[in-house]
């Protein structure tokens, strides 16, 4: 594989590079930054210099990452780690953490004060006849006074109080309007107490969580403020952190088939994965509460009081091996629960389709993709294009006269999946064009024969939908051979990444687990020549959708890569580009008249005004009125979600009934899933656009 192969061609240049021979005290931190740092200068596509200017920007990241909100520094507190500003590059050349080392006394101190601050300022009812406002967002100042900060965390309270308050006064207000529920009014006081405690717990709990932080999760915070002035798309991740990367690409993990939250001080079972370990064996139920964790021929490990991450590490486990959980059922009573871990698959990360049809009869097929998945570690393993190819026979077995692909929302993955899914259908030809930092671009093509589908073909995206979607949305664009639907662009992410192991690069055996490095190692372009990076891909054919006049996508982001263009590649386009300039018409008259989409374009305008709110009323009446005001704005768009297609049919594939029977869990979310598609205006009008493609 060709894209393997360009990683091998990196590797020597870190060697070369960074063949450090470490001491047994130079360990751990003392290494990480030296480490990532000479790893990202040799094999990021386009370092920029490590030197004061770099210092300053890394210096703003961190700032904004550990107090976005203005809540805990004064600005005092800024002032005392201004001094580091322009360090930034020396210590990562050193592989020392003076910035660091004081931004975590100031934080410690902080946290301590702040917490002081909510514990005294909640014990107190808050006058809500009060006239006075409370702003949030990027543009407040840091406040220089321990009395402001205090009055800032007042307002802050205040207002979450507030919230709080109205909804549960909406909510008995509504009770007591009910013929059918007899109900002891509760007043207004006692109300806003109950939400006064709840809102001291839920800052209890995070300031628990905030203070049981280790010095290594800190750590990966400052350092990620470093790598970010790379791209935003190079990143540091710890070890652990890597594994769960692996996790969401592959989905697949070696484990008991249970997702957990943590909540009030205990593990708590969220939800049971079909046809995991946890399923088959029957007890293990959603709501359990774990105490205690056993392995197999060990001593139980009491975990209440854990953090859910240092729990997961000793529930999951190989393939094979027991583990004894005891749980706290609902009822209060308790029980010890032996699962034999196994291979989780997470079906929902995975390609799935549909048969889509209306008044007209004629079936089309519908293909969602989730991500551009791949099993690394298996070559026996999932890879989405695999499965689309499965999907794609199975939908030609059915009779389909079209193919829609979902890309929306699909944030990318693997580059040699995405070449191979295009070659489903084109007849040969390049996919992609990817540059390497000091390297001619090469031309990566589908080199087979033939196509899975040469019927009509529509690609769905969104301003989310990003990089290996981008690559196949404007692969099928620049031949002719789709048409693409949705947002005015998709996202902008045309770089492709790598994850380097850090150790590989010290010689030494005593240095712990570093962690890796995520890096920016290639760019890629459009056979056309034109980069993907920022300009996304236009869509063929517009539909409105919520987001349409917020800014979204790459160039929102900090410090991204440019957009620039390459030589065109040799590609042909005369077999596949006959789509017809009425299909367009026809899609853009129906879009034009639709009150749907009319009343999906009020609604974006909408967003876009509340998006530029940024201060709230603090009075119980002002913001009655203001959550009035909006709720009667809101009613005429409450139709959307209610939305019912008259002669849209949406149903399984006969063949895949078997599987999403065997469990009731499988089918609620199959006739969730179902009933979305259904009343979903893109898909229809993608369907439409089918049928005027077959005419």
């Amino acid at each position: 594989m060709k894209v393997k192969h360009t990683f091998f061609l990196v590797m020597p240049l870190l060697f070369v590079a960074f063949g450090f021979y470490l001491k047994k005290q130079d360990a751990g931190e003392d290494i990480l930054l030296r480490a990532i740092t000479a790893s990202l200068q040799n094999a990021h596509y386009d370092a920029p210099s490590v030197d004061d200017e770099f210092s300053v920007k890394a210096f703003n990241q961190y700032l904004d990452n550990i107090d976005a909100n203005k809540r805990l520094l004064l600005q005092s507190d800024v002032d005392a780690l201004r001094k580091y500003e322009t360090t930034i590059d020396d210590e990562t050349k050193n592989g020392t953490y003076d910035l660091f080392n004081a931004s975590v006394d100031i934080l410690d101190r902080q946290i301590k004060n702040t917490q002081e601050y909510f514990e005294e300022i909640l014990t107190q009812p808050f006058d809500f006849d009060k006239e006075e406002e409370v702003t949030f967002g990027d543009d407040i100042t840091y406040v220089k006074s321990d009395k402001e900060l205090k009055d800032r965390w007042r307002k802050y309270l205040k207002y979450n109080v507030l919230t709080r308050l109205y909804a549960d006064k909406l909510a008995q207000d509504k009770l007591i309007a009910s013929t059918d529920t007899v109900i002891v009014p509760v007043s207004l006081d006692s109300l806003e107490a109950k939400a006064r405690a709840g809102v001291l717990k839920t800052h209890r709990d995070y300031y628990k969580r905030l203070n049981r932080l280790e010095r290594r999760e800190r750590l990966s915070l400052y350092v990620n403020s470093i790598t970010s002035v790379y791209d935003p798309h190079t990143n540091y991740f710890p070890p652990e952190k890597k594994e769960d990367f692996d996790i969401q690409m592959s989905g697949r993990l070696e484990g008991i088939g249970a997702q957990l939250q943590e909540k009030d001080g205990y593990i708590k079972i969220t939800n049971i994965i079909p046809g995991g370990p946890s399923s088959l064996q029957g007890e293990l139920q959603a709501n359990d509460l774990i105490i205690k964790v056993t392995q197999e021929g060990e001593e139980p490990v009491d975990v209440v009081d854990w953090r859910i991450g240092d729990a997961v590490k000793i529930i999951r486990g190989k393939k094979g091996t027991k583990v004894t959980l005891t749980v706290r059922k609902p009822d209060g009573s308790q029980k010890d629960i032996t699962i034999t871990r196994d291979i989780v698959v997470l079906e929902e990360t995975y390609a799935k389709s549909l048969i889509l049809k209306d008044q007209d009869e004629l079936q089309a097929g519908y293909i969602y993709l989730p991500s551009f998945y791949a099993d690394f570690r298996n070559p026996r393993g999932r890879f989405s294009w695999k499965d689309v190819k499965k999907e794609v026979e199975k939908l030609k077995e059915a009779g389909v006269k079209g193919i829609i692909l979902d890309l929306r929302n699909n944030g990318g993955g693997s580059l040699d999946d995405v070449v191979k899914m295009g070659g489903l259908f084109i007849d040969e030809g390049p996919i992609v064009q990817v540059k390497e930092k000091g390297r001619p671009a090469r031309v990566l093509k589908d080199e087979y024969a033939g196509t899975e589908w040469d019927g009509a073909l529509v690609i769905m995206v969104n301003e989310f939908s990003a990089s290996a979607s981008e690559i196949m949305a404007a692969a099928m664009q620049d031949y002719g051979r789709a048409v693409i639907v949705g947002s005015s662009s998709t996202h902008g992410k045309g770089t492709v990444q790598r994850f380097l192991n850090l150790n590989r690069t010290v010689r030494s055996k005593d240095v712990p687990d570093l962690g890796s490095i995520k890096l920016t190692i290639q760019k890629f372009y459009r056979i056309n020549g034109d980069a993907t990076q920022l300009k996304g891909v236009s869509s063929d054919i517009l539909l409105p959708d919520n987001y349409m006049y917020i800014k979204t996508g790459e160039k929102e982001n900090e410090y991204p890569m440019a957009w620039d263009q390459i030589p065109s590649s040799d590609y042909d386009t005369k077999m596949y580009n006959n789509i017809s300039n009425k299909v367009y018409k026809k899609s853009e008259a129906r879009v034009t008249e639709s009150e749907t989409f009319q009343l999906i374009e009020e609604n974006a305008r909408r967003w876009e005004r509340e998006r530029a709110y940024n201060t709230y009323p603090l009075s119980f009446s002002a913001y009655t009125a203001q959550e009035e005001r909006d709720k009667k704005e809101g009613e005429k768009f409450e139709v959307l979600s209610k939305l019912v297609i008259d002669g849209f049919e949406v149903t399984n594939l006969e063949e895949d009934l078997e599987a999403i029977n065997t469990e009731e869990s499988r089918q609620k979310r199959n006739t969730d899933w179902i009933k979305n598609i259904s009343k979903d205006p893109y898909v229809y009008e993608s369907l439409q656009i089918i049928e005027d493609l077959n005419k």
